[in-house]
């Protein structure tokens, strides 16, 4: 988590140390949390944190990607793919009704990789427009 944050698309600097010290045991307590982790050669490359939350229009579950994260040096190698594909097929089991997930406008190479695998722009109707993801920090 910390080299995500660290990189210019996570904010460009490190997690407080108590994030750092707390961050397991805090998403091992939330039952909806899950996390899938990606190894080449016995090395952690890559990284998804999840959170199952329900649609109510659908009326089901939905799995929603929190955190996606694959170290510089491994990119270029197909995990995204991969890595989608395992939560992908875990949504599948779950009976979830589809995935959703955030990206900063000029990530592009993560754009990429989302479009590839299917992901695309929300819309209801094309006349309102696309949703936009908001927050309010408390």
């Amino acid at each position: 988590m910390n080299a995500y944050a660290m990189d210019a698309m996570g904010g460009g600097q490190p997690l407080d140390a108590h994030v750092v010290d707390t961050i397991a045991a805090e998403l091992a307590k939330r039952p909806y949390a899950f996390s899938f982790i990606g190894y080449v050669d016995g090395k952690a490359a890559s990284l998804i944190n999840c959170f199952e939350l329900f649609s109510t229009f659908a009326c089901k579950p939905l799995i929603n990607i929190h955190d996606f994260i694959i170290l510089k040096e491994f990119r270029g190698y197909g995990l995204s793919q991969k890595m989608l594909g395992h939560v992908e097929e875990f949504a599948i089991k779950q009976g979830c009704c589809k995935l959703t997930l955030e990206v900063l406008s000029g990530n592009e190479s993560a754009k990429a990789a989302y479009l590839k695998f299917g992901f695309d722009n929300y819309q209801l109707d094309p006349s309102a427009g696309h949703a936009l993801f908001w927050q309010k920090p408390l």
